[in-house]
């Protein structure tokens, strides 16, 4: 059930108009939250139902046994994140597997029939082809974190079936994030709360917010950006390919973030409060600050679960640039079973450490203009490697990013012709937004000022009547496919 679907807006006055009754009592809440969450995932294929409530039932017991018997708690703790790779192994990574497999066979076979041996053609291995669960990669970390917090002494398990799945299962968040740690989350379903005017018109202003990036932004170029990926014959212009990756950066930027408001705005009607998921990525001043504004709950997620575990900074320089790598390659195929995502990953990773080591972004900062300088740097090679995350193979994106870099080739006239008014017009509002906050304007008018009061309902009107008259055609949320 997309939010962005007419199901879903059914779904959700039906939901809210019930909630103020069914709250108050913690078991009828749960309950309740279990029953409405479970109906909007199943809404995709009531199979997937199977599978969480598979993965919820392996934390929640392993947890509660971690108490009971603390001797066992690294049995419990190992069985829980077997259960929880092993489905993402499973639904996800199992083809890849399989496929990266009859490659290798493949090119052996091949490297014994060129020495002269008579190879018999290798037989491939069928690939099982399995439907991957919407929101597999986001309720598995989730569902992790719970249990690996409980081994640390973070937090004490909930004895309740109803107050865990309440929390692993909340609708909002589900299928794609935020990441919501049940640190943050559990302690909040436990208790009744009522969302006051302000809460509820904060709630309005991310909901409303959400929908226009999604439906007005990313749903406009998302179009432009499918024309030139799957294009017969790639375009030949340099200053095409800077666009249209300047449109893709926004497009995935939007449709994320999108999702996320529109989350945190449900759920902060419901009485919740879900981390900020994106800060405005696109005016880092470095790669580290980058990573610290764009998807937080999974950035801070490798953090904590993978990056310090690993050993983070400690143990000296190698130790640390392994430990980064690390984390940022299982970054990468968390995005998504092809080599291309391992690769966006990769190149992170190599900007991360080129940061590191070479201190640019404070060197550059030290020259007037510098940080200027390095904003329009880290959003320029950003454009670069979302050539990774966007193409469909390593030769696509290798050809795409020659012909960024072909500047003998700029043919300005070809971006004309093939890029719509509309979404220029789009994304050029959301840079002004970016440039915006970047200048540090939203300060001249106070939020809680008298002004901003009076201008806040108007906005929210407009947004809402460009959700109306400016939508572009109903795309999927992308990281669905994450």
């Amino acid at each position: 059930m997309l939010f962005n679907s007419l199901e879903f807006i059914l779904f959700g006055l039906i939901f809210f108009a019930a909630w103020p009754l069914l709250r108050r009592r913690n078991n009828t809440r749960w309950t309740y939250l279990v029953i409405a969450s479970f109906f909007f995932y199943g809404w995709w294929d009531w199979r997937f139902l199977f599978l969480i409530t598979f993965s919820g039932l392996i934390d929640y017991g392993a947890a509660l046994g971690m108490v009971r018997w603390p001797k066992r708690r690294t049995l419990l703790l190992v069985l829980s994140i077997v259960g929880n790779v092993g489905s993402l192994a499973v639904f996800k990574y199992l083809d890849f597997v399989i496929r990266n497999i009859n490659a290798l066979i493949e090119g052996v076979s091949w490297a014994s029939g060129g020495a002269g041996v008579a190879a018999a053609p290798a037989a491939a291995i069928p690939l099982v082809n399995l439907a991957l669960p919407v929101g597999l990669s986001f309720y598995t970390f989730q569902s992790m974190s719970y249990t690996i917090d409980v081994y640390r002494g973070h937090l004490q398990p909930t004895r309740n079936p109803l107050h865990f799945f309440a929390y692993l299962a909340m609708f909002p968040q589900l299928v794609a994030g935020p990441i919501v740690r049940a640190a943050d989350l559990l302690p909040q379903l436990r208790h009744y709360k009522r969302s006051d005017e302000a809460a509820r018109w904060d709630a309005i202003r991310l909901i409303v917010y959400g929908y226009f990036k999604k439906a007005v932004v990313a749903d406009t170029v998302a179009r432009f950006v499918e024309q030139a990926f799957t294009a017969e014959q790639l375009n030949s212009s340099c200053a095409y390919w800077w666009v249209i990756m300047t449109l893709f950066a926004f497009q995935i930027y939007c449709d994320f973030s999108g999702y996320s408001d529109i989350a945190r705005g449900l759920a902060r009607w419901m009485g919740y409060d879900f981390p900020m998921n994106f800060n405005h990525p696109y005016i880092s001043r470095s790669f580290r600050e980058f990573w610290g504004r764009w998807h937080i709950s999974l950035s801070t997620w490798f953090r904590d679960y993978v990056y310090i575990p690993l050993g983070g900074s400690r143990g000296g320089r190698g130790r640390s640039e392994m430990n980064l790598w690390t984390t940022m390659l299982i970054s990468g195929l968390w995005h998504g079973a092809q080599w291309t995502f391992v690769a966006w990953g990769a190149v992170h990773a190599a900007l991360l450490s080129a940061e590191r080591m070479t201190k640019w972004p404070q060197r550059l900062g030290r020259i007037p203009g510098g940080k200027h300088v390095a904003v329009l740097m880290v959003f320029a090679i950003t454009l670069v490697t979302w050539v990774f995350f966007r193409a469909d193979s390593f030769s696509q994106a290798a050809a795409v990013i020659a012909t960024m870099f072909r500047f003998d080739r700029l043919e300005v006239h070809v971006v004309r012709e093939l890029i719509h008014v509309k979404a220029a017009g789009v994304v050029a509002l959301m840079m002004l937004r970016q440039v915006w906050v970047y200048a540090g304007l939203g300060n001249l008018v106070p939020a809680r000022s008298r002004v901003a009061k009076c201008l806040q309902p108007v906005m929210v009107a407009l947004l809402i009547a460009a959700c109306v008259l400016l939508r572009g055609p109903g795309e999927a949320f992308i990281y669905f496919q994450f």
